[in-house]
């Protein structure tokens, strides 16, 4: 049997649910919009009797012979024999934890590399999609629940090993792998493998990702990834506890590391009304990049729409994306885009120099494209990316 939410979390679940249906468009402080956490439980002999094909023993944990404790992620479950963990994707089988989404992707796409959104590594080109169930975020709002918040046996899954989703991405000339949709820290065993796969035959590799997972597994994995998109889905711990339910902190560290150990990397922030919506809060969040990460790192407000748990609220006004938008370029970053609302002029790429537009997007197709050798055509400023 699962036990999926104890009595008080279930209570508290509800009581946020509720709310959002009352204060949907009222800025209260945080304190009174946001009380308490909807972190995940460890889902009690939640296991299968027996593995599968599709399982691998995880990179990342402990064992005394009976309980595992897995140290890919700050959730840190700890199993005793036949449990499952938070991401629905590990199991303890007798005393050794296996993850059981290894090699059976529920989705697989060739996408533009804009959709990820990456905007300033390898524009126009196109990546191969995969994702597994699971995800180790509970996020109220989340725009792709049916896989996230599903166990692997739960969905209909295709049989492609690391071996051969390189094979794929070689036989469609697609250069590159993303690791997306629900949550690549869940699979990572099956990314990490792939990845190393793929960098063995020149192709590039692209998380994208909430950035939770722990300093070992990242320092792992980062000399195969090239790029990664990371959800920066806040800039309050208690937002990440009620919103999300994870924290903060485990995701700066993975941006400051990521950025230190040169992987290309864009930020994410999805606007939710009546939680993500502090200009206050936004300036902070600017500020920390700048410093930290850089004005040259790309930053995407994306609109957000009703999903999950979060169906009565409205969709972000487009104007609170275009205020937040003016915030991040006053403190000083050069790259700021708003995303899902097609057409608008802030999907476009400006030289931060001469300020006219460089690359004109229109949703994910690229209209025109005025840069020579990664520089403005026009005033010659460099543009940070990965063009060639």
């Amino acid at each position: 049997m699962e036990v999926m939410l104890s009595r008080k979390e279930f209570i508290k679940t509800v009581f946020l649910s509720l709310s959002s249906l009352l204060i949907p468009k009222i800025a209260l402080p945080l304190t009174e919009k946001c009380k308490g956490s909807i972190r995940g439980t460890i889902f009690k002999g939640g296991a299968p009797k027996r593995l599968w094909r599709w399982s691998k023993e995880a990179y990342f944990y402990r064992s005394n012979g009976r309980e595992v404790q897995c140290l890919t992620c700050p959730n840190y479950c700890i199993l005793a024999p036949g449990d499952r963990s938070i991401c629905r994707s590990k199991v303890n089988i007798g005393g050794k934890l296996y993850s059981i989404a290894y090699g059976n992707p529920c989705a697989i796409h060739i996408d533009p590399i804009e959709k990820k959104p990456l905007f300033h590594f390898y524009p126009s080109t196109y990546i191969l999609s995969i994702a597994t169930a699971g995800c180790n975020f509970r996020c109220l709002g989340c725009q792709n629940w049916e896989i996230s918040q599903r166990r692997p046996e739960d969905l209909q899954n295709y049989d492609l090993f690391p071996e051969e989703v390189v094979k794929l991405a070689l036989k469609k000339d697609v250069p590159s792998i993303a690791y997306t949709y629900s949550e690549a820290i869940t699979f990572y065993e099956y990314m990490f493998d792939t990845a190393y796969e793929a960098h063995k035959k020149g192709l590039k590799n692209v998380a994208v990702s909430n950035g939770y997972i722990n300093e070992r597994p990242l320092r792992k994995l980062i000399p195969y990834l090239d790029g990664a998109n990371i959800d920066l889905k806040s800039f309050e711990n208690s937002l990440y506890e009620c919103l999300n339910g994870g924290s903060i902190y485990p995701v700066l560290r993975t941006l400051k590391i990521l950025k230190r150990e040169g992987v290309w990397l864009e930020v994410a922030t999805l606007v939710v009304p009546g939680y993500v919506d502090n200009p206050e809060m936004i300036k902070r969040m600017c500020d920390w990049i700048l410093k930290e990460l850089g004005p040259d790192c790309p930053l995407h407000f994306l609109r957000f729409f009703p999903r999950y748990k979060l169906t009565r609220l409205p969709p972000t006004p487009i104007k609170v994306l275009e205020n937040f938008r003016d915030i991040a370029l006053r403190e000083g970053l050069h790259y700021v885009y708003i995303g899902n609302v097609p057409g608008h002029p802030a999907t476009h790429t400006y030289c931060p120099s001469c300020k006219r537009p460089l690359i004109k997007r229109f949703g994910y197709l690229i209209k025109d494209m005025d840069m020579v050798n990664g520089r403005c055509r026009y005033c010659g400023e460099k543009i940070a990316g990965r063009w060639e």
